[in-house]
């Protein structure tokens, strides 16, 4: 009986770590489509108002949320396998460092480009950001109201 017990749960424990690997991939391939749907749209809008002085803010803000999520997602699965209980400190913490991150980039744009080019960077960052910000909260919340 012991046996069989130890068997059922090692099953159980692979079932939950391949779960864990679709799901840490299904958020990734998620963040690549929301990124590259908001690019598109982007360079559409772009295009017909003629604003391709935001092209630049447009790629940093794609490169800042593609490493970002990405990196997000991959100590997501890291901890998910490892120590599942500390992921109520992960997402709290991944909420602060993103906008530790946020700031940094913010900063050094401004550091580059100066005060006057500002404005166009932060409304082109703010939108990516809070798309980011939002698939974060809307996956995250359906996998832990899931298990």
């Amino acid at each position: 009986m012991y046996v069989l017990s130890v068997t059922q749960t090692r099953s159980n424990k692979f079932s939950i770590m391949q779960d864990i690997d679709k799901l840490c991939k299904k958020y990734t391939r998620q963040t690549l489509l929301l990124t590259a749907s908001l690019f598109i749209i982007a360079l559409i809008i772009f295009r017909v108002w003629n604003l391709y002085s935001l092209l630049i803010p447009l790629v940093i803000s794609v490169l800042f949320t593609i490493v970002v999520d990405t990196s997000d997602a991959l100590l997501w699965r890291r901890i998910a396998k490892s120590s599942p209980e500390s992921l109520t400190t992960f997402y709290s913490a991944v909420s602060g460092i993103r906008m530790l991150l946020a700031l940094a980039t913010m900063f050094v744009y401004y550091l580059v480009e100066g005060r006057g080019a500002m404005l166009h960077f932060f409304i082109v960052f703010a939108i990516f950001y809070f798309v980011m910000v939002a698939h974060h909260s809307i996956f995250f919340a359906k996998v832990s109201n899931r298990t």
